[in-house]
């Protein structure tokens, strides 16, 4: 439709990938089964931190929450999407759409801010570890997860009510998702304030929190060096090898998605790395802190299977 020819929309049509009928099925299985490792693996390091008295500490109390809001991430768009890839008609409800971009919008910025705090933790862990316990207590720590969740929603709900206020000229959306992106070449107005406060979010919610990242760890990576014994410093680097991990797969996929070259033929290819980067991510954190961390393995072994073994006697 050409601009200025208003539609009433109820409803989106989500044909994201849909110009590709032969991997709907495969693409479904594939999905599902992530889908599946995601909660599995989420929830038992959610589990874990809670029932292990020795991981009652900020960095579990942290990555607990950073599990959790991967099981809300992943949950706010896969199950629409396994419908659609089995569906005919790949639709998805106005109010739906909407509640679907606040959730993954929120909690995609909920996650830098995150990852940034994480990061502060394992600066005070390994550059002031005498004041650890008083600088990180459990009220800032409360605090600060709190905030990163309401700062974080704060901003996918101004620039959601924004996007979804303005003037349709269409309800085809050419993604998986209800991305805000996508949805923003649909509307018929002016959209420049859209625009701009989403160059400002990106700012605050991207480049900020990993500009903290890096300055964090150029700290930690320098009272690292300073350490004498090579056992002191591969058990001190040890204790945020998993946090750096994840940073740099979150990061990595981020830079590769929005920050390579464009082309015309790369639009399915966008959208795999898109389908990629909302799932593999979230599949992967859980694995990494389990394979890269003793204490995640002891809590397994101890919460978990011991558990399981004991009830079957």
């Amino acid at each position: 439709m050409e601009k200025g020819n208003f539609t009433a929309v109820t409803e989106f049509f989500l044909v994201g990938l849909s110009h590709y009928p032969g991997l709907q099925l495969s693409l479904y299985v594939l999905c599902l089964v992530m889908y599946l490792v995601i909660l599995l693996g989420n929830s038992i390091l959610i589990i874990i931190s809670i029932l292990d008295p020795r991981l009652h500490t900020p960095m579990y109390f942290f990555l607990g929450n950073l599990s959790f809001l991967d099981i809300c991430y992943t949950s706010s768009s896969i199950p629409q999407m396994l419908i659609n890839f089995m569906s005919e008609r790949k639709s998805i409800s106005f109010i739906g759409c909407a509640l679907q971009m606040v959730i993954s919008l929120g909690l995609g910025c909920t996650e830098c801010i995150l990852l940034a705090v994480m990061a502060y933790d394992r600066y005070v862990a390994i550059c002031n570890p005498l004041r650890y316990t008083i600088i990180m207590n459990k009220g800032l720590c409360v605090q600060m997860a709190a905030w990163t969740w309401i700062i974080g929603c704060l901003n996918s709900l101004a620039q959601t009510v924004l996007a979804m206020m303005m003037p349709f000229c269409g309800n085809i959306i050419d993604h998986l998702t209800c991305e805000i992106l996508a949805l923003l070449k649909l509307i018929c107005g002016d959209i420049s304030i859209n625009v701009f406060i989403i160059t400002v979010g990106s700012i605050v919610f991207l480049v900020i929190p990993l500009l903290l990242i890096l300055f964090s760890y150029i700290f930690i990576l320098s009272t690292i060096l300073r350490i004498n014994s090579s056992e002191g410093r591969k058990k001190a680097f040890s204790t945020c090898s998993a946090h750096l991990t994840v940073v740099i797969l979150f990061y990595g996929s981020a830079l590769f998605m929005y920050m390579k070259p464009k082309s015309k033929d790369t639009k399915t290819s966008d959208e795999l790395i898109g389908l990629s980067y909302g799932i593999v991510t979230p599949m992967l954190n859980p694995i990494i802190y389990s394979l890269r961390n003793k204490e995640v393995k002891g809590a397994i072994e101890k919460v978990l299977i011991r558990n399981l073994y004991l009830k079957r006697m």
